[in-house]
């Protein structure tokens, strides 16, 4: 079992991991400024699929390096239920509360980890 997860770590982490163009910084600044085109932003579609692709891709890449320390036998960095949500609002919030020299030098991938973190602190 713990194999077959750390092969599928394996896969799943550098593809998504590959897939992420921006650093948190530049994510962040993108967003910010497609919320404040307000109700205009929805002709921006394709703005907007690409910040969706670049948040899921790093979220799936923040689990496969969560679940990858798990089978390791290493404590994982955050502990979040099987299944939650968090909406966008949220998720912005929780991102600038990021500073920005920080958010200047990780990726997505740690940005949501770090997110997840303070979301769901494992139990000490």
């Amino acid at each position: 079992m713990k194999f077959k997860l750390l092969v599928a770590a394996a896969i799943l982490l550098p593809s998504a991991a590959s897939a992420q163009s921006m650093n948190a910084e530049a994510f962040y600044k993108r967003s910010k400024a497609l919320v404040a085109k307000g109700p205009l932003a929805l002709l921006s579609r394709g703005e907007i699929n690409a910040l969706m692709t670049e948040a899921s891709n790093a979220g799936k890449a923040a689990r496969a390096q969560r679940l990858a320390a798990v089978a390791a036998g290493k404590p994982p960095r955050a502990c979040p239920p099987e299944k939650s949500s968090m909406n966008s609002d949220e998720f912005m919030q929780r991102l600038g509360a990021i500073p920005p020299a920080e958010r200047a030098r990780i990726n997505m991938t740690e940005a949501m980890t770090r997110i997840t973190i303070a979301r769901f602190p494992c139990p000490r």
